[in-house]
């Protein structure tokens, strides 16, 4: 396993994911080793990475700013001289495992390592052809696929030489990811991550989509560890979101508070972010808990009646949904990116509710009246294990792309 995301102080979704699915292959009898960052000090990931193999700190230069936020531009040679770099970093041990999975940022790393590598990528956001990763610009969705408008993203009105220096940051980029797909296995956790990059790619089937998936264990102890939520009282309602404009918390405490709705329900927020200090003083009726841990925020969750999933950006494939749903809560989304496909998850057809704007959310919301029936749902395919058994069947194909029908259906043969 690789990932730049490993070790870090404040682990996010994708680290989480990493860890879990090495720890799964492990419990299958595989070994499993992880390549991460040297930006920490070893000791941090002693602490936090007991999955059971060995780790190595090789990956370097991913926090390298090069001054695109004080020229306004991204930088064209900034992404290649990075995944050349992690290349290298990985054909040092490559010849000891029988298969590289990479989890990261630099979707154009595959474009640097030789085709007969067996060598598989998992994108898990738009990265692929956004420099940004999550196609939201200036508080709205970004459908746009010109990188001249790129620009956009690194100075607010850029000028001709910065949008023209951007766009050639863009092409190459995307020039370098498109190559590597050809060449190497790609893996999506949603289709609808492959469906939006075929704007920018063109037609064709460009990997293969195996969604995120829950720890399960880890949701039957964070459930029995805690009390269920009350009968009766006010509405237990809980959030796990960055705190940044993007993911939507407060646009949904904004539309809550229209309503008044801190009268009859208690909201929790678990995380922080740019805008924690200015939503803490604003709505001082919701509870702030920071940034949590993976097992304080499923306790919060377990304690709730809903889940609240308020992004205003496509998400790729929410692990907070699954996470959810797994509990046996009530979810409460918008109807953007990959959230509708997790509808098959779901225990009972409303558990997953999807609106089309903040306002009927919210007022959905404080309208809802708990359901008993929910239960701990059994995993349904949205575990780790399960995840880990279809990857082996990718794993086990010959290197190379998984563009051809016969390599899809070769691969779910064995997963199955």
């Amino acid at each position: 396993m690789v990932s730049e995301d490993l070790p870090v102080p404040c682990m996010g979704g994708l680290a989480r994911h990493v860890l879990a699915l090495s720890a799964a292959l492990i419990a299958e009898g595989h070994q499993v080793d992880l390549m991460g960052n040297d930006d920490y000090p070893p000791r941090l990931s002693n602490e936090v990475m007991r999955f059971g193999g060995r780790f190595f700190a090789a990956l370097s230069g991913q926090f390298d700013g090069w001054k695109e936020i004080s020229l306004g531009v991204f930088m064209p040679p900034k992404r290649s001289v990075i995944a050349r770099r992690f290349a290298r970093a990985i054909l040092r041990y490559a010849d000891a495992y029988d298969v590289i999975h990479y989890h990261g940022h630099l979707p154009n790393l595959a474009r640097y390592l030789p085709g007969d590598v067996n060598f598989i990528q998992t994108r898990h956001d738009q990265g692929s052809d956004c420099l940004i990763h999550t196609r939201f610009a200036r508080g709205k969705i970004c459908e746009s696929i010109n990188p001249l408008d790129c620009a956009g993203c690194r100075h607010w009105q850029p000028n001709l030489i910065q949008r023209q220096v951007s766009a050639l940051a863009v092409r190459q980029f995307r020039d370098e990811v498109k190559q590597g797909f050809l060449r190497h296995k790609t893996v999506f956790v949603s289709d609808f991550l492959q469906r939006n990059l075929r704007r920018s790619f063109g037609p064709g089937t460009w990997g293969v989509t195996v969604h995120n998936f829950i720890d399960v264990v880890a949701l039957q102890s964070a459930q029995s560890s805690v009390a269920p939520p009350a009968a009766s009282g006010p509405l237990q309602v809980f959030v796990a979101a960055k705190l940044y404009p993007a993911k939507g918390v407060g646009s949904l405490l904004t539309a809550l508070d229209r309503l008044q709705a801190q009268h009859t329900l208690q909201l929790d927020i678990a995380g922080d972010g740019s805008e924690e200090a200015m939503l803490r003083e604003r709505y001082s009726w919701a509870h702030f808990h920071g940034w949590q841990n993976g097992e304080h925020t499923l306790r919060l969750a377990a304690r709730a009646h809903a889940i609240v999933v308020p992004s205003v950006c496509e998400e790729a494939c929410a692990s907070t949904v699954l996470e959810a749903l797994m509990l046996g809560k009530t979810v409460f989304a918008l109807r953007l990116g990959g959230t509708p496909e997790l509808a098959r998850y779901a225990s009972a057809p409303d558990q997953l509710r999807l609106f089309d704007d903040m306002e009927s959310l919210a007022s959905a919301l404080q309208s809802f009246v708990p359901r008993a029936d929910l239960q701990l749902a059994p995993g349904r395919h949205a575990d780790a294990r399960t995840a880990a058994r279809q990857l082996l069947g990718l794993y086990q194909l010959p290197a190379g792309p998984l563009t051809s029908v016969r390599a899809l259906s070769s691969a779910y043969l064995v997963a199955t």
